[in-house]
């Protein structure tokens, strides 16, 4: 990769311009892992940050102070794995085109410094391939941002290498962040990828969450008010089976101690939802439900017990507010929870109940039983475990000065 102009004039009074790209093909967790880091970098004075995203869900968010938002047309990721336009008459290449138009407008008008890419090295069909060249023409650094785990090692070699994703990451990206810690997890090993690109991988530990701003607009369900077990898919698009099997355990188990509050997620099917609905509403006071609150943290941190799929985002927010926690992952289409619950089981962290045991009401039920007395996450010490905010921070600080990265950083 070529070296090129650092960039100037930058002060306290002049912070950094970091541009964060989400591409958002599927669920909530790219936007709230890009809402997490632009927050931390706005509120510490680091930076100004503009979030370009594909999200469907964009507003159902708070804004956050000093952080703009893009929006891009959305895509969709079908059962089979392909993707499609959300508006079905518009052909995909014709939204691909549009969102391409409009991040690259975004970059010519913010101008930024940094430019932070989410997972995908070129973009989502590559999109973002232009702003990486005119990046490189201005001095602006790009960095790739990934979750600790992203799939199964061989299947991840097949794709980056159909992408050309090692190709792009070599020319264009000065560093990778890692969001996680190779305790857990390597996410690029097995990849191949030349030395010059390993030694631009930095491993920032998990993105801590803290408790928001309250929106005095937001309401809680009354068993919220007691203890209670919280069971929550994320965006709730692949969380159906996860729901149904713990609905079928207070079905069956009248002596299930903690009742449980189920967040559906913005993304279930609206007929699976009312089926559940029609479940929970022969329990009262025994289960209770959501469609979605954007300020979950509330509810994850005063929960005696989390039940989970396993996506990064709530792995770091059972982290973060230290709760006992119980992984059901999905093994199907990626194995990426999978992955992650397991290594995170393997430390002592959380505890696993996989499907492919048998998805009895009798199992789970049992699992909720003894989730209220499961040792928290704490118990256990990892170095750096959380630093991931702090350690982002500090490398927009350093890129945006021109600072190269040193070797003790790396390591």
């Amino acid at each position: 990769m070529a070296s090129r102009p650092s960039p100037v004039g930058l002060t306290p009074e002049r912070p950094c311009r970091v541009l964060i790209y989400s591409h958002d093909t599927f669920g909530l967790g790219h936007l709230r892992r890009a809402r997490t880091i632009a927050a931390a970098i706005v509120q510490g004075g680091v930076a100004q940050a503009v979030i370009v995203s594909g999200s469907p869900v964009l507003d159902r968010f708070a804004p956050t102070p000093g952080v703009s938002t893009v929006a891009v047309p959305p895509v969709t990721k079908r059962p089979d794995g392909a993707y499609a336009s959300l508006d079905p008459a518009i052909p995909l290449e014709e939204t691909v085109a549009a969102r391409r138009a409009i991040i690259l407008r975004t970059f010519d008008a913010f101008r930024p410094h940094l430019v932070l890419v989410d997972k995908e090295p070129a973009g989502f069909h590559g999109e973002m391939l232009p702003v990486l060249e005119r990046a490189a023409e201005r001095g602006c650094r790009p960095v790739l941002g990934l979750r600790d785990v992203l799939d199964d090692p061989a299947w991840l070699a097949a794709e980056w290498a159909r992408k050309g994703a090692g190709a792009v990451l070599e020319r264009f990206y000065d560093e990778v962040w890692v969001y996680g810690v190779p305790r857990l997890h390597r996410p690029l090993a097995g990849l191949g990828l030349v030395p010059e690109v390993e030694e631009r991988l930095i491993y920032t530990g998990y993105l801590r969450r803290a408790l928001p701003r309250p929106d005095p607009a937001r309401r809680e369900p009354a068993l919220a008010d007691g203890p209670f077990l919280l069971v929550t898919p994320g965006g709730g698009g692949d969380g159906a089976a996860l729901i149904d099997w713990v609905i079928a355990a207070y079905e069956t188990d009248p002596g299930i101690p903690l009742p449980a509050l189920v967040a559906f997620g913005p993304f279930l099917d609206a007929s699976v939802r009312a089926d559940f609905l029609a479940r929970i509403g022969r329990l009262p006071g025994r289960l209770a439900a959501i469609t979605f609150d954007a300020q979950i943290e509330f509810l994850i941190g005063k929960a005696a017990g989390v039940v989970a799929m396993g996506g990064y985002n709530t792995f770091c927010e059972i982290l973060s507010f230290d709760r006992p926690a119980l992984l059901v992952p999905r093994t199907e289409p990626r194995r990426e929870q999978e992955i992650r619950a397991r290594s995170a089981e393997t430390l002592g962290l959380v505890r696993v109940l996989a499907q492919a045991g048998g998805r009895t009401p009798e199992r789970m039920a049992a699992a909720l039983r003894t989730l209220p007395d499961q040792p928290p996450p704490s118990r256990v010490v990892l170095p750096g475990l959380l630093d991931g905010l702090g350690v982002v921070a500090d490398r927009v600080r350093a890129l945006s000065a021109g600072r190269p990265l040193s070797v003790a950083e790396a390591l």
